[in-house]
């Protein structure tokens, strides 16, 4: 499960960032990871991830904007995205739907419900 499949994470809180690192490297994943919205928006046209889990509230450019721009984009359209947020608001998850994303997580979150996420976006 996982193996060969790459996965960039955005976050800019480190100990998220390594906790989700840490869980899906132990699944087999590549993972690649960005602190800001720009090195993530960077990221993911440059390294054509298989999978994106993007924060909502990065430095520099938002969740919510960096998932518009990759579905916007015929050759990014396809990769799915998670957004992760502690946003939790009613207009928050209607935005998510906006921009396309393909799932939305709240934080604090359980592992297994992001590792069941990513596997079934993954189509594993």
């Amino acid at each position: 499960m996982g193996i060969g499949k790459k996965i960039l994470i955005a976050d800019d809180e480190q100990n998220i960032l390594k906790v989700v690192e840490s869980r899906l490297k132990s699944k087999g994943y590549d993972v690649i990871t960005a602190s800001n919205g720009r090195e993530a928006l960077d990221l993911a046209r440059n390294e054509e991830p298989d999978l994106i889990i993007l924060d909502i509230m990065l430095p520099k450019i938002d969740g919510y904007k960096i998932c518009a721009l990759l579905k916007a984009d015929a050759r990014y359209v396809m990769i799915p995205v998670i957004l992760f947020s502690a946003k939790a608001r009613e207009e928050d998850f209607k935005l998510g739907k906006e921009v396309k994303a393909d799932a939305y997580i709240t934080k604090p979150f359980e592992p297994s419900v992001l590792l069941g996420k990513v596997r079934e976006l993954l189509k594993e």
